[in-house]
């Protein structure tokens, strides 16, 4: 989702359809109970780790400036101690009810919590109650619209891990139910226990290893599919063209594609992209964006960003038409 970005990599002029002047959001219906969501989404896990006073008022306006413009699609999870489920919460106060607010559990990397101890995961009935109740809490909402397993649990039948979530929905504490990183199969036995609306997974113009079958299966079974990472950690927009770029502790460091070995070749190929998007006066943002967007009529890439002009910039892409010659020369 951290899609951190540097300058506009285009030229400055702009397709007539994507101007600040004419921002206008699309939507798109997930699922076949068709939640209604902007064909543009935030992710959240910008708010991740422990910001300063001034950072915090820069991403709560952030997220206020985006459901101004449409963006009713918020993505957050209960990554770390859940600090960005409690940030989320402050920048929704008085607007709860003008988004669509999805979280996501399972995945205990990195989590401080006793329980997390020896798991990398965990799938268990008994945590699924408790991992929701605890988001709620932080998120200050009695409910939540679209509630994913971040990781299947390959200790837990599937089956038992939604049948779980299905009780919630029951209660009332979430309304739709996701799963992120689930292959094929276990979105099918998945999708028998109860219908699976969304599945979430990184998907950009160089992850594509889900065309294989995991979308093929989505596309059958009516289910949407929500794209994170969808700028390829800031490199679609043009933010990394060189190892220099990145900062001695920057985590691409440690990414392949990011690697001195490969970033060289990865740029050639970017300034191929970068050559459409200045035809079409769009930025490589946009392009990337927009190419996610025409894979699908339920795809939704949820990129984050810390800058009102990127996020305004993300939002553009919702009108920007790829012919099937665009696409080919994309591909």
């Amino acid at each position: 989702h951290r899609d951190r970005r540097g300058a506009a990599c285009c030229a400055p002029t702009r397709h007539p359809a994507v101007s600040k002047k004419h921002i206008s959001m699309q939507y798109r219906f997930l699922g076949k109970a068709r939640l209604k969501v902007s064909a543009i989404g935030f992710g959240c896990p910008t708010f991740q780790g422990k910001l300063s006073d001034a950072d915090a008022k820069r991403d709560i306006a952030i997220i206020h400036r985006a459901i101004d413009l449409g963006v009713n699609f918020i993505d957050t999870a209960d990554h770390n101690d859940g600090n960005n489920e409690q940030l989320l919460a402050k920048a929704l106060k008085g607007k709860r009810g003008q988004v669509v607010l999805t979280s996501k559990f399972g995945n205990l990397r990195g989590q401080p919590w006793p329980w997390a101890k020896g798991r990398d995961v965990d799938g268990r009935p008994e945590y699924v109650a408790k991992a929701c109740e605890a988001s709620l809490r932080r998120l200050q909402t009695d409910y939540i619209d679209l509630y994913y397993l971040h990781r299947v649990d390959p200790k837990v039948p599937i089956e038992d891990t939604i049948g779980a979530m299905s009780k919630l929905v029951e209660q009332g504490k979430i309304r739709q139910i996701g799963l992120s990183e689930a292959g094929p199969q276990t979105i099918r036995r998945a999708n028998a226990v109860h219908p699976i609306i969304a599945v979430q997974s990184e998907y950009s113009l160089w992850t594509r290893d889900y065309e294989a079958d995991t979308i093929p299966t989505v596309k059958e079974l009516g289910i949407g599919f929500v794209s994170y990472y969808a700028l390829g950690r800031g490199f679609f927009a043009g933010a990394v063209r060189a190892l220099s770029d990145l900062g001695e502790k920057d985590g691409r460091r440690r990414a392949p594609r990011f690697s001195a070995e490969n970033l060289d070749h990865n740029a050639r190929l970017l300034g191929e992209l970068e050559k459409l998007a200045r035809v079409k006066r769009i930025t490589l943002a946009q392009l990337s964006l927009a190419w996610i967007l025409h894979q699908g009529e339920s795809f939704v890439p949820i990129p984050g960003t810390h800058r009102i002009s990127h996020l305004e910039e993300n939002i553009g892409a919702a009108n920007i038409p790829l012919i099937p010659d665009e696409l080919a020369q994309i591909d």
